[in-house]
């Protein structure tokens, strides 16, 4: 059970484009996720966006750090950034993206510069 939420309680389907970045010492990391016309921005929808909450059987992680992106000013799509300021967390987080990305048909690719 990995899912992800904008409003508690609200499972989010739109299953996002996920980037991460991570620093040389591996001290740090970013995870930029992008939902493209996601259910939380739906008119149907009347929650407030209040973070964005990866829940899995461990717990919860959770980024304040969510945007919208609009177009003709309608909404198109969230992005949220994720802070990982430790290898622990780093950990914690690749953890819950390998059960969500197993739930969801999602591969892991990477790309060295």
């Amino acid at each position: 059970m990995a899912q992800i939420q904008f409003s508690r309680g609200i499972k989010e389907d739109v299953i996002p484009d996920v980037r991460l970045t991570r620093s040389r010492s591996g001290n740090s990391g970013t995870a930029t996720f992008t939902f493209t016309q996601p259910k939380a921005l739906s008119n149907s929808t009347t929650e407030d966006i209040t973070g964005m909450y990866m829940i899995d059987e461990e717990g919860e992680i959770i980024t304040r750090e969510v945007k919208g992106r609009f177009l003709n000013g309608k909404p198109e799509a969230l992005e949220a950034v994720y802070l990982m300021k430790s290898e622990e967390e780093w950990e914690r987080f690749m953890r819950f993206m390998k059960r969500y990305a197993e739930e969801n048909g999602l591969e892991f690719n990477t790309t060295k510069k």
